[in-house]
């Protein structure tokens, strides 16, 4: 790696919990196609915006272990290799995560220029975004760590705030030394920061050296680079995914880099950026960026209306009819509906974190859930037994598995099934099935070159997923429950 290279660095780790019901813990924000006007996810933009940096080198992500398969699957759709995809068995915030990538971008005496930006935002000037990049690579390579603040358009209650020294011109691209970090305001401290020009919202990207940045650290949050460097120790490489030593990991103080480094620095500097920037962090927000019609409402399925006014409507799956109303939010999903004022959109996330204190199933997952054989939908269960709709993508193949608790039944009704069970070997053509006893080993595969989509229906005294014993598995997932 070339010492003047940039490197991306791409956080991965929000749950998007204010965007319930379609986002959600199994499945967030950054992985979802929001924009109505865009048919890639957040993730996906997030790559193609990096398409235009010169001397770039190939992106580092730092994910959740439990999406690993959903970052390959859209990095494999949008043909990009990634330097590392680095697992996260647990969250512990930005410092650390950003700590881990820096320390891998190190290796082999390399110092490069670290890009910090989250996969999860909306940058619709992409021209001024790398100008912008380009001018903070000149303040790197002297030594500063660069946060970028976006100019505000509204005196907004949802974001942080930077103070710089000197006001900050909307177009410009002169960095000013960082005064001070401001949590989110209230409304009235709000409409006084809008009016300052040395205020710009936090955007939660960042650009400085690697070592420079690791020297920061050690100096103000020693704890982090300690957990950090004996997380990475026993590192190991499973597939094209980095494991981080769990134990050591979870040692890690829970820090953004705001606290850890760029609030005790004075290395700091803010550069400002207009660039029509969205954290897409609420469905008000997705409003605000989406195409509207003439009364100011955004509607995506199957939704039919008659005087609505500055409305979102969004079906994912049933028919959705909205009369007569103003300035609501309804989002329609297969186990849930949420219908909430547009400036009520901030309180989203305490209706989910209810739905995990009352151990709802809603809070955290949806009903299909993805694996890097397909997806599987929950149909309808009772106390003991479930009905699952599984499709499998031709050429792949669930683990050889067996349940302690539970029996499956098959029905293929598209594709072809190779089934083995224990020593047999079946194949089964459309509206044919085959029964999986308890404690049996067995595996299902997709031989074909069509998706491969069957019924199960399971029946047992206990039906999580956590009763799999994997004995062998392609994608390398004999000691994971996913």
């Amino acid at each position: 790696m070339k010492r003047d290279h940039l490197l991306p660095i791409i956080l991965c780790g929000g749950t998007g919990s204010r965007l319930w019901p379609l986002s959600r813990e199994s499945y967030p924000k950054q992985y979802l196609n929001l924009i109505d006007d865009s048919s890639k996810t957040l993730l996906e933009q997030t790559l193609d915006r990096l398409c235009g940096i010169k001397n770039k080198e190939d992106p580092i992500l730092i994910c959740n272990e439990n999406h690993r398969f959903i970052v390959a699957e859209q990095l494999r759709s949008m043909n990009v290799k990634p330097n590392k995809i680095i697992l996260e068995p647990f969250a512990r915030n930005t410092a650390p995560a950003i700590a881990i990538a820096a320390l891998k971008a190190i290796e082999n005496d390399s110092d490069p220029i670290l890009f910090v930006l989250a996969s999860d935002h909306l940058i619709k000037d992409n021209r001024q975004f790398i100008k912008s990049i380009a001018a903070a690579k000149n303040y790197a390579e002297k030594g500063s760590l660069v946060t970028f603040g976006i100019i505000p358009t509204s005196p907004e209650v949802g974001y942080g705030y930077i103070e710089s020294i000197e006001p900050l011109e909307t177009d410009s691209i002169v960095a000013s030394p960082i005064s001070k970090f401001i949590e989110k305001p209230d409304i009235e401290t709000a409409k006084t920061l809008f009016s300052d020009k040395r205020f710009t919202w936090n955007s939660g990207m960042f650009l400085f050296k690697a070592s420079v940045f690791l020297k920061e650290l050690e100096k103000y949050s020693p704890l982090v680079i300690k957990s950090c460097k004996e997380a990475l120790k026993e590192n190991l490489l499973d597939m094209d995914f980095q494991r981080l030593d769990e134990k050591a990991f979870k040692d890690c103080p829970n820090i953004s880099i705001d606290y850890a480094v760029m609030e005790k620095t004075k290395l700091g500097v803010v550069l400002p950026l207009n660039v029509g920037w969205s954290d897409v962090g609420s469905w008000k927000s997705v409003w605000e960026v989406s195409r509207k019609d003439e009364n100011g409402n955004v509607l995506i399925g199957d939704v039919i209306t008659k005087d609505l006014k500055n409305c979102y409507v969004r079906s994912e799956n049933k028919l959705v009819v909205g009369l007569g109303i103003e300035n609501l939010l309804i989002v329609e999903t297969n186990d849930a509906i949420l219908i909430a004022d547009k400036n009520n959109d901030q309180d989203v996330k305490q209706i989910v974190n209810k739905l995990i204190e009352d151990n709802r199933s809603e809070g955290k997952a949806h009903r299909k859930v993805y694996r890097p054989w397909g997806h599987y939908t929950s149909v309808v269960e009772g106390s003991r037994w479930q009905v699952k709709r599984l499709e499998v993508n031709p050429g792949a193949s669930l683990s050889l598995q067996m349940h302690h608790h539970r029996a499956e039944h098959w029905i293929v009704v598209k594709g072809t099934a190779k089934v083995e069970i224990n020593d047999e070997n079946l194949i089964l053509g459309e509206n044919q099935s085959v029964y999986i006893p308890l404690g049996s080993k067995h595996r299902l595969i997709n031989p074909g070159r069509i998706p491969l989509v069957l019924i199960e229906v399971q029946s047992g005294a206990y039906l999580r997923e956590d009763d799999i014993v994997r004995f062998d598995d392609i994608y390398g997932r004999i000691n994971t429950k996913n």
